[in-house]
């Protein structure tokens, strides 16, 4: 069984998360460079086969695409290519950076942490991956 990885993008930075090999637990990866997010997967996966890639899709509340839909879904279809034998889903993302200050608040991080905006795409990368673990 292979790794899942998540992926929260935004234009600057992209928050990831990973599964245990079980595909059991989500938790933080790693925050990286926006334009280095297709390279850094592609060694991933050479390191730890992965099963699944998971990203989140940003919407409005209304459902309507947002101003990072269009990168999210060139991302996709770039993943898509580069790497054709590892099945990318997309997932709603909508809430999970208030979510994400809410745990890290509940789990006790000090507030300059809280402000640390890499702290928080790993965590929400977190938060898709596990919303996508239990609506499987």
């Amino acid at each position: 069984m292979g790794r899942i990885l998540a992926i929260d993008y935004g234009n600057k930075r992209v928050g990831l998360a990973v599964t245990d090999p079980l595909q059991l637990i989500a938790t933080p990866l790693e925050t990286i460079h926006s334009q280095e997010v297709v390279a850094y997967v592609k060694a991933y996966h050479q390191r730890e086969p992965l099963e699944a890639l998971v990203v989140g899709m940003p919407r409005t509340l209304s459902n309507e695409a947002t101003d990072s839909t269009s990168a999210v879904v060139g991302l996709i279809r770039r993943l898509r290519k580069e790497l054709p034998e590892v099945p990318v889903h997309e997932i709603d993302e909508r809430f999970t950076s208030r979510m994400a200050h809410a745990a890290m608040l509940a789990g006790g991080l000090s507030k300059k942490d809280r402000r640390d905006k890499a702290t928080v795409d790993r965590v929400s990368a977190t938060l898709i991956l596990q919303s996508f673990l239990e609506s499987r």
